[in-house]
This record gives C-alpha cells, structure tokens and sequence, in this order.
C-alpha cells in the first residue's frame, strides 16, 4: 500500500503542494501514524485562537455538538457523517469523514477545520496543511468519558468553553442517569447482542470489541457477543452460531440497502441463533446509535427498550 498521492488526479496547485509536502516530511511530524491532524487541542491550548468563524465540520457528532452550543452560525461545511440536526444536512457536504477531497473543503473557504480522530486520508490532511487552514483532530473513544471530553474539546477549538462546560454537564447528567438505570441489571440476565453493519453476497460483518458499537452495547447494559475480536470482521457460520446472540442490531439503512427481518434470519449462520427464534431484530439510525456524541444517553434508553421491552421517554 503506498502512502503517496495520486498525481494524476492532481491539479497544479495540488502538485505544487504535494511537491512541498513529498520533499519535507520532516515538518509534517503529525501525520504520522497515530497522529494524523497537525493541531490537536493539547497543543492548541498553548497557541493563539485561531479564526473560526467558517468552519468545516467533520463527524456526525462533532457537528451535533457545533449546534447544541448553538454555534452553528459560524459552519461553511460540513462531511457525509453529519445528518443531524437536519439543517446540517443544507450546508455543503466535503465528502466522506475518511475520503475526504481537499478541493472539496477549500472551496468553501474555511478559516478552520475541526474533525473527529481517523479523519483522513492523511494526503488530503498534508493539503490541507500547506493551505494554512487551522485543523484539529478531537479524540474518540466510546464511553461515557470519552463523550463529555469530545464537548469540551469543541468548546476550546472554537473558543467557547463556558458554553462547553454548561453543555458537558447536561449531558453528563443526562448519561449517568440513563447508565444508572441500566446498571441495576445483573450480568447473568443481560442479553448477547451481534452488531451486523452488512450481509453482503451473505457473509456477515460483525463488529468486535473496541467499536463503536460495543461501546452502545455496553453502555445499553447489554454484551457483545463478538467481542472476541477487536475491529469489524467478516466471521464464520460457526461463530455466529457459537456466539448464540439473542438480538442483533443493526443501522436503519432503508431503502434497497435494508434486507427484511426474514431474509435476514433465513442466512445459514443467523437462523440457528436464540434472535432468529424470537426475530430479534433492532434497526437504530446509526448516527443516533453510534455517534457518541449529545444524544448518546437518548440511544442507551432506546436500546435498552429495544432490548427488554422498557419503556423510553428520550427523544431522538
């Protein structure tokens, strides 16, 4: 696999810019594996506020905290992740959060750019870099913690903090009540759950421990029942029946993306398992299930209904 850009889907300034960025990797320490951005909020606490008065948002949730600290005004962009709340989805759209398209981004004309963590690709990033437009990379992780530090982060990059310390703390109350309800349920009486993101030509692809979707799971008071493997992976008839998941889960893709309850538990591996005899099937809008992002606590009340037939009041 190699790291370099693709020339001959370049135009002149990109190749200009990627000349530069090819002939000094030394001044581009960050986008290095295991740092892609070059301005993080450790290192942007000691630096000048940069302009942020267009921003290009990247993530689902980054953009959903941009408009619970009603900062929306000053977004330009935003990518294909961030659907919520639905006038997000009115502004330009920049392209996948992992695809992104720098031509994309700069023609909107952003003072600065604010992603989640394993936005790229970082030949994309290395652009972006030598067009000067402030860029910061907000940690992800999928619990609770990593939730209210997300807003925090937000807040700082775009100057706000009193506001992110108001909204970090409704939503943190908000996440310990929803937790504190489902921390009642003993382990021997929560249910194995089988996160599937697809089916196609049959083979399923689950998702393992260290995702997003076992972080929901957990929190839902419930357990992944492919947690034996980190990532998403393509598993085995034999897993699946192994894992003997009791529901399986699944983002409301609609339309002809979406196979039907029955041709879902019709596939070899599913229909042997304890949710194919009850059709435990649970569709949640993904960015709601998986964005972990303000709406987090309303998505562990709603899987939790799902699960053990409790009643939500959360909206979505």
């Amino acid at each position: 696999m190699t790291t370099g850009l693709d020339f001959r889907r370049l135009r002149l300034w990109e190749l200009a810019l990627a000349a530069f960025a090819l002939s000094a990797p030394l001044v581009l320490p960050a986008l290095a594996p295991g740092g892609p951005s070059f301005l993080r909020p450790a290192m942007a606490e000691g630096m000048e506020q940069p302009d942020v008065s267009r921003v290009v948002s990247v993530g689902g949730a980054i953009t959903e905290i941009i408009y619970a600290l009603g900062e929306e005004s000053r977004l330009v962009g935003r990518d294909s992740t961030s659907t919520y709340p639905e006038a997000a989805t009115k502004l330009p759209d920049v392209g996948y959060m992992r695809q992104l398209a720098p031509e994309g981004i700069i023609a909107v004309n952003p003072t600065a750019i604010v992603a989640v963590e394993g936005s790229g690709p970082p030949e994309a990033l290395s652009v972006l870099k030598e067009a000067n437009i402030p860029f910061t990379s907000i940690p992800e992780t999928y619990d609770r913690e990593g939730i209210v530090a997300k807003i925090r982060a937000v807040g700082a990059f775009l100057g706000v903090k009193d506001k992110a310390e108001a909204l970090a703390a409704s939503v943190e109350k908000d996440l310990d009540a929803a937790l504190a309800e489902e921390g009642k349920r003993p382990q021997s009486e929560r249910k194995r759950v089988l996160f599937i993101l697809s089916t196609q030509g049959g083979k399923i692809l689950a998702s393992g421990k260290g995702t997003a979707a076992s972080g929901i799971i957990d929190l839902a008071g419930a357990v992944n029942a492919a947690g034996a493997f980190p990532g998403y992976k393509a598993v085995t008839d034999e897993a699946i029946i192994e894992a003997k998941p009791d529901a399986i889960l699944m983002m409301d893709r609609g339309g002809d993306h979406a196979a039907s309850t029955d041709e879902l538990f019709a596939l070899p591996a599913l229909s042997l398992t304890p949710a194919a005899k009850n059709k435990a099937l649970i569709r949640m809008d993904g960015l709601h299930l998986l964005g972990f992002g303000p709406r987090t606590a309303s998505a562990i009340r709603q899987l939790n209904a799902a699960l053990y037939g409790k009643k939500t009041n959360a909206s979505q």
